[in-house]
């Protein structure tokens, strides 16, 4: 058990939880900061969590559900106050409704999360501060203390796990719900470089192709809120091409950019796209999030080979834009 202790202080209105590890401080900081590692230790093993959002940026927001044995749902969020990467991060912790809204009816926390250097390895100490006796006397009957106590359980395997979540893993995709779909992939680069290669029209016909035997002869990129873009891609040699459509509705450069997608020529509602940049070492965690009208829909792009024909992008972007 990582937990090596819990002090609790009724006057200052803090819990004061202390983990040691054998991994380094780098390996912790990532478990925690990255979407794919954090889930698979956040919640109690009875209630695993998925996290739908995880922006760790001041500014940036998180939002995870749990779910029961029973299949009841729990939300909660964070709310990143300030972040020095690598060693603390600052956040406002509270519950949230399936969509992330807050749950203003239940009491929220202010917790730091400080990681340190061991002679062993590395120490996490999380300090909870609550806005008063009776928040702090409520979450503790609800069981936050044997929670995280749990969660904290189940952080060593994440930590050896030295594969799975691997700069030279290709572009993996995770189904979280019935309309949404999670895309990943570690970019050999900064998160500054990969931003704008997705964002200058110049690099992006080098490298947004997909499969060989492409081109991108439109690409009208939007780079403010209720701006739209429009990208047309065709084969060599003539034939029919396809394209995209879609508006900004939230951009925070270099970190997050969230547009709908809409396929030129069809009808429907449209999907939306979040799109997170991360540090990741020397290199970029990029994460997408698609939200699809409907689960036949979302099966439907899934079944095209969309991800195939994105990791083919991403390893052009590093071997012919970013020079990896």
């Amino acid at each position: 058990m990582p937990v090596t202790s819990v002090v609790k202080d009724p006057e200052a209105l803090t819990m004061t939880v202390v983990a040691d590890f054998a991994a380094s401080r780098a390996r912790l900081w990532e478990a925690y900061t990255d979407p794919r590692q954090i889930e698979k230790f956040w919640g109690p093993p009875q209630w695993p969590a998925t996290f739908l959002r995880h922006d760790v940026f001041p500014g940036g927001r998180s939002h995870y559900v749990m779910t029961g044995p029973d299949g009841t749902v729990s939300g909660g969020y964070w709310e990143f106050l300030s972040v020095d990467p690598g060693r603390r991060f600052e956040v406002r912790d509270g519950f949230a409704d399936a969509e992330g809204n807050e749950n203003e009816a239940m009491p929220s926390m202010h917790m730091v999360f400080e990681f340190e250097d061991t002679e062993g390895g590395s120490r996490l100490t999380t300090v909870t501060r609550f806005g008063s006796a009776e928040q702090l006397e409520q979450l503790l009957e609800m069981g936050m203390e044997q929670g995280m106590k749990a969660a904290m359980g189940q952080i060593d395997d994440v930590l050896a796990d030295l594969t799975s979540f691997a700069a030279s893993r290709p572009a993996e995709s995770q189904i979280l719900n019935d309309t949404q779909v999670r895309i990943s992939r570690v970019i050999r680069g900064s998160v500054e470089q990969v931003w704008r290669a997705h964002h200058d029209p110049e690099l992006m016909k080098r490298w947004m192709l997909g499969p060989d035997g492409w081109t991108m002869p439109v690409c009208e990129v939007a780079d403010a809120v209720g701006e739209s873009y429009r990208y047309e891609w065709a084969p060599d040699g003539g034939g029919e091409g396809f394209g995209f459509v879609g508006e900004v509705l939230e951009i925070d450069p270099p970190r997050r950019v969230v547009t709908t997608e809409q396929m030129i020529g069809l009808d429907g509602d449209p999907a939306v796209n979040e799109l997170t940049f991360l540090p990741s070492g020397d290199h970029t965690l990029l994460i997408l999030v698609v939200t699809y009208p409907s689960r036949e829909v979302r099966d439907m792009v899934l079944g095209t080979g969309m991800v195939g024909g994105m990791e083919t992008s991403y390893a052009r972007l590093e071997a012919e834009v970013l020079g990896g």
